[in-house]
C-alpha cells in the first residue's frame, strides 16, 4: 500500500502532482526508483505528443556564474503566457542556464548539428581506421558510438543534468512538459566566458 509519505517523498524529488504521484507508485508497487522510471517514461510519451506544437511564448532569461566570468542568455519557448510567467517554468529556465554555463554546449538539440559539422566529425573517426583490418560493420558501429558520444558532449537536451548523472537534459526538460502540460523548447542560447574569448559558443 503507497503511503502519504512516500507520495510527498516522490513529489518533493520530481515536482509532479500528487496525483501523477500516487499513480506512478502504485504501478512501481510503493518502489520510489521504479516510480520516478514510471514518471519519467510517462513524461517522455507527453512530450512526444506535444512536441509539433507550437512554441511562441516563453522568457529570455540571463544567469551570471559566481566570480562574473561566465554569463548565459537563454530563449526558452513554451505555448503560452501564463506558463511563461509560472514559478515552474523560471525554476526549469534557471537549471538550463546552470548547464549551459557548466557544459558548454554547442547545440540546442541534435537537429541544430550542421550537417556538414557531423560529416567532419564521421571522417575524423574514419581516418583513425585507415590501416585498420577491422570488419566494416564493427568500424561503423565505432563510429556511430562516437558521433553518439560527440552528440552527447555538445548537444544540450543530450547532456547529463549536471544536478543529477542519472537524466539527461532531454530528460529534465519532459518532466516539465507533463508537469506544466505544454511543449517547451530551449530555443537559442549564447554563453559568455571572459577568461577565454574562444570558448565563448551561441545556438541561434
Amino acid at each position: 500500500m503507497v503511503t502519504i509519505e512516500q507520495i510527498k517523498q516522490l513529489r518533493e524529488e520530481t515536482g509532479v502532482s500528487v496525483t501523477e504521484c500516487k499513480k506512478a507508485l502504485e504501478e512501481a508497487k510503493g518502489d520510489l526508483e521504479k516510480a520516478k522510471e514510471v514518471l519519467r517514461v510517462k513524461g517522455q510519451s507527453i512530450a512526444q505528443k506535444k512536441g509539433d506544437r507550437a512554441a511562441n511564448a516563453g522568457i529570455i532569461t540571463s544567469y551570471i556564474h559566481p566570480g562574473s566570468q561566465v554569463g548565459v542568455l537563454l530563449d526558452l519557448r513554451c505555448e503560452t503566457d501564463f506558463v511563461a510567467r509560472s514559478e515552474d517554468f523560471s525554476a526549469l529556465a534557471h537549471d538550463i542556464c546552470l548547464q549551459i554555463a557548466a557544459a558548454n554546449p554547442l547545440y540546442a538539440s541534435e537537429k541544430d548539428i550542421p550537417e556538414d559539422v557531423l560529416s567532419k566529425e564521421k571522417e575524423i573517426a574514419l581516418s583513425q581506421f585507415k590501416d585498420s583490418n577491422k570488419p566494416a560493420d564493427i568500424i561503423n558501429n565505432i563510429i556511430e558510438g562516437k558521433i553518439g558520444k560527440y552528440k552527447q558532449e555538445n548537444v544540450l537536451l543530450s547532456q547529463f543534468w549536471v544536478k543529477d548523472s542519472e537524466k539527461t537534459m532531454g530528460d529534465l526538460v519532459n518532466e516539465y512538459i507533463a508537469k506544466l502540460g505544454e511543449n517547451i523548447l530551449p530555443k537559442r542560447f549564447v554563453r559568455y566566458e571572459l577568461s577565454n574569448s574562444s570558448s565563448n559558443s551561441s545556438c541561434n
